[in-house]
């Protein structure tokens, strides 16, 4: 079940999220941070499992070349309730200036921090990225009963554009 606006507003009141926020009927809308990040392969090659260099910058303005790719972040730290999780979705506004908006997409119960997202310039113009603009939109939505394990992962607490961690995985050490 899709948690509506006055859940959404619950929430805030709760703490898990801040407050200020634009406020949709089944979502809400989170700001684009500072924080930017982009792979740079030692071999020009990105190795699954192995570590890879990343270049990171802080802007209020960042330009994000056509066909182009950088991690960015939201502004806002956000918390999950244990019965609940989330998924985050690009803004359609946004996605039809040429701008793709991802993050793996879902988000467990119990993370908590900053969302690291994964912007891909698909027009052929530049796109000047801006601090504060209403980057993704999360949608929560209520599981059936609490989790016994709530995330405690390799990205719970992350602040700003958070590389890939995906060499601690289990399978990589």
């Amino acid at each position: 079940m899709i948690i509506p606006d006055i859940g959404i507003k619950k929430l805030v009141e709760d703490g898990f999220l801040p407050t200020g926020l634009k406020i949709g009927p089944s979502s809400v809308d989170l700001t684009l941070s500072d924080s930017f990040s982009w792979p740079v392969p030692v071999k020009n090659t990105i190795t699954l499992g192995e570590a890879v260099p990343h270049k990171h910058v802080q802007k209020d303005e960042f330009l994000l070349e056509p066909n182009h790719f950088v991690l960015a972040s939201t502004a806002e730290s956000i918390r999950v309730p244990h019965d609940m999780a989330a998924y985050v979705e690009g803004r359609s506004s946004i996605g039809r200036l040429g701008l793709q908006v991802q993050n793996a997409g879902f988000i467990d119960a119990g993370f908590h921090g900053q969302i690291t997202l994964e912007l891909e310039n698909q027009s052929g113009f530049p796109i000047v990225l801006k601090k504060g603009v209403r980057i993704c939109q999360i949608v929560f939505v209520q599981m059936s009963q609490p989790a016994e394990k709530p995330y405690s992962g390799k990205y719970g607490g992350q602040s700003g554009a958070t590389p890939s961690r995906l060499e601690v995985d289990p399978e990589f050490s």
